[in-house]
């Protein structure tokens, strides 16, 4: 039982609410589907959950990158701080970007510096550049640590909605004059989640002009960047002229290399950027373990373990797909990521309607015991995740066909 004393109480700070901290009684999207879980589970026991919810991957590192992290922990000189991380990190991290993204002339010991995962450098960008009043522009639905980040500093966030008729791609124009000049920083995720729509050289082009014109800095969040197929080529915003004058972009090895809980990835662009980012880190941790980032430089020396996880979810998506239209679904298959995105029914036929994915997602749960993430930030739609797990292909199929026959009697009304 968790004993409250009034003056700790009293002592917390605004940011996380204040004296109200703890009191209360907001129930947030993901423990609702946790609590709605356990409650499926509980009235249908021996029905396995079909979950397609998870956002991380379900296969575990490559043998050899676990090999390298085993040989390199059992090294005395691995065992010290690594601060602002190891040059071989930095020189691996250039040579990737410019093998898979063509980017060219960074220098990798001023322009490139490791993180630990990049939710760690979403939250600390903020203090590079956050003072009270500052705005931030993010695109939603979306990650928001950023922008969790930004109020904590006293700042504004903006929302830019990613809508269906624009690709899921923001329309900056639509910003008022104010808003833009007060704009400091642009959050941007491509390819994205939870749409797994994939941003286009045009887009990042606009980006850059917009940013420079209005003086903001960009901020792009490029975790699920190799994660391509269907002819898809990698993307980076660096690969864009004039893109390291006003940003940088930061790349995660959690979801390319299956290494989610290794936390390593990497900021790579304009060096003042990286420069003011490295002071702040320097602030917050002491590094990763070197062995772990040795092991990091294998991977990013070896892109073609992305390419095999990208094509499991390839053969995934068109599985999920064709499930999904077979009972009246309109769904496409994105060009990225392991996210499918799609729209919520009005309602079902002879059956309940919805008013929000979040209702639509528990009754997924609760009536079919079938696992996503509702999002009702712009418009209301569900998150299918393709990271479900399955060891082989025949595992794979058994799963969609179990996933055709919990659905077969859903008639969605639109």
């Amino acid at each position: 039982m968790l004993i409250v004393d009034n003056h700790i109480q009293k002592s917390f700070a605004n940011r996380i609410g204040g004296d109200r901290f703890g009191k209360e009684n907001v129930v947030y999207k993901f423990e609702k589907i946790k609590r709605a879980r356990e409650k499926a589970i509980l009235e249908k026991p021996g029905v396995p959950i079909i979950d397609m919810g998870l956002g991380e991957p379900d296969w575990m590192a490559e043998d050899e990158v676990i090999q390298v992290l085993t040989n390199e922990a059992s090294k005395k000189e691995n065992r010290y701080y690594s601060d602002n991380g190891s040059v071989e990190f930095k020189i691996a991290a250039g040579h990737y970007l410019e093998r898979v993204y063509g980017v060219k002339e960074l220098n990798p010991l001023t322009e490139i510096n490791h993180c630990i995962g990049s939710k760690t450098a979403l939250a600390q960008l903020p203090a590079v550049f956050i003072n009270p009043g500052d705005i931030t522009l993010m695109t939603v639905p979306g990650y928001p640590v950023l922008g969790t980040h930004t109020k904590w500093f006293g700042g504004e966030v903006v929302h830019l909605p990613l809508l269906k008729e624009n690709d899921y791609l923001p329309d900056l124009n639509a910003l008022s004059e104010e808003v833009k000049n007060k704009a400091k920083l642009l959050y941007i995720n491509y390819p994205n989640n939870p749409t797994g729509a994939v941003a286009t050289r045009k887009f990042y082009e606009e980006v850059v002009q917009f940013c420079k014109k209005y003086e903001i800095i960009v901020v792009s969040d490029e975790a699920y960047g190799a994660l391509t197929f269907d002819g898809e080529q990698p993307l980076s915003f660096l690969s864009v002229p004039g893109a390291k004058e006003v940003g940088v972009s930061i790349h995660s090895l959690s979801k390319a290399y299956n290494m989610t809980g290794w936390r390593l990835g990497f900021v790579a662009g304009n060096e003042l950027i990286v420069k003011a980012f490295a002071y702040v880190k320097d602030n917050h941790d002491s590094g990763q373990f070197l062995a772990i980032q040795k092991a990091g430089i294998y991977c990013l020396n070896h892109p073609e373990i992305t390419l095999k996880t990208a094509e499991k979810y390839s053969r995934r998506h068109d599985m999920l797909v064709d499930v999904l239209k077979q009972v009246g679904f309109d769904v496409q298959k994105p060009k990225a990521s392991f996210y499918l995105y799609i729209q919520i029914p009005k309602g079902i036929e002879n059956g309940r309607s919805f008013s929000s994915a979040e209702e639509f997602s528990e009754f997924l749960i609760m009536e079919k015991l079938i696992s996503t993430v509702p999002w009702d930030d712009s418009g209301s739609y569900v998150r299918f995740s393709v990271t479900f797990e399955a060891d082989t292909e025949d595992e794979e199929k058994k799963i969609m066909q179990e996933l055709q026959v919990r659905l077969q009697d859903i008639r969605c009304v639109w």
